[in-house]
């Protein structure tokens, strides 16, 4: 059964259905008890160990550990074994690749590319239909220029998240100044082009947020750890809020004669998808505040408040904020000047 080694295989073979649901959810987590199997696939402890014989005999690395706690994990094997997918789940790989030829993670346009085309001669006529609606109405904006995480890094971040494993690496702060840490992964987020790992620092007793481009050197403790409660509802939630409460060194602060609602929606995600950066003043009015390390960056989101068409006034600003859009004003109307002006 080698011939099958590094294919993909959709849930319309003809291997039987409960063999499938039984790989997904090997794929699907680190490890499994023989209990947790049977239970979720509504068979005898022996009829699992009957399939992961049968998995065995595919080419799939499935470890076993007796005991009371013994479980199974599918493990690294030196072939890449078949990838259980069903139609939702290729196609959202298809879109992902379609995406990430510009994105933010470094080298990943080429491989990205031959990827789909790979993932695309075994797709069934069904899905690659899906698939090119998708790629027809998406339309990717990303950042040019801005840093760029390593493929390798994100693979370990997100297992470790995935496992609830320490993680040990090296970091560069904002100032420059480096440290080592080591600390429990719990979400890898992605936000305005750049990578994100929100995890609980033990050493500093407290939540941290760790830019992955600036991360060196991951490396897995092996040593497991019981998820603490995120203090947000969700990790997007914190990250935003990290982000708004970031000493940032560029800023501004500015009243805009509109409704908070309405500033917000028409910002769109320059803005409003930060919670705290639009703050309503009362039910016509509201203060938006903006700020990043990043002049020019800061200064497209100044413009963007003022392309709203609604009277505003800019309380305060970083001088060298001020300076900047004042060169930027400078050259606009040089720009749109009438020749011979």
């Amino acid at each position: 059964m080698s011939s099958i080694r590094g294919k993909l295989i959709f849930v319309t073979t003809n291997m039987p259905a409960r063999m499938l649901r039984l790989l997904t959810l090997l794929q699907s987590r680190r490890e499994w008890t023989g209990a947790e199997l049977a239970e979720r696939l509504e068979v005898t402890g022996r009829t699992v160990r009957r399939d992961i014989e049968r998995l065995r005999e595919l080419g799939y690395p499935v470890e076993g550990t007796t005991g009371t706690s013994g479980g199974y994990r599918l493990a690294s094997g030196r072939n890449l074994p078949p990838l259980v997918l069903d139609d939702d789940e290729a196609v959202a790989v298809a879109a992902g690749l379609l995406t990430a030829a510009g994105g933010s993670v470094s080298g990943i346009e080429e491989t990205s590319v031959r990827a789909l085309a790979k993932l695309e001669q075994v797709l069934p006529a069904r899905l690659r239909q899906q698939v090119a609606a998708v790629a027809g109405a998406t339309v990717p904006v990303f950042l040019r220029g801005g840093p760029r995480a390593e493929p390798a890094t994100l693979a370990v971040l997100a297992t470790a998240c995935r496992d609830h494993e320490l993680l040990s690496f090296e970091y560069t702060g904002r100032d420059g100044t480096p440290s080592s840490r080591r600390v429990e992964p719990h979400h890898l987020v992605t936000v305005y082009g750049r990578w994100y790992l929100i995890a609980y620092d033990p050493d500093r007793d407290g939540w941290r947020t760790f830019r992955a481009d600036r991360l060196a050197h991951p490396s897995p403790t092996h040593r497991r750890f019981t998820p603490r409660e995120l203090p947000a509802p969700d990790a997007a939630t914190y990250l935003a809020r990290t982000l708004t409460s970031a000493p940032y060194r560029y800023t501004a602060e500015l009243t805009v004669h509109a409704a908070a609602p309405v500033v917000s929606g028409r910002l769109g995600k320059l803005v409003a998808q930060i919670p705290g950066r639009v703050d309503a003043a009362d039910s016509g009015t509201c203060t938006v505040r903006l700020g990043g390390d990043d002049l020019d960056l800061v200064a497209q989101h100044l413009m963007a408040v003022t392309a709203l068409g609604h009277p505003f006034t800019l309380d305060q600003a970083t001088p060298e904020l001020r300076d900047h859009v004042h060169t930027l004003t400078g050259r606009l109307h040089t720009a749109t000047a009438p020749p011979g002006s």
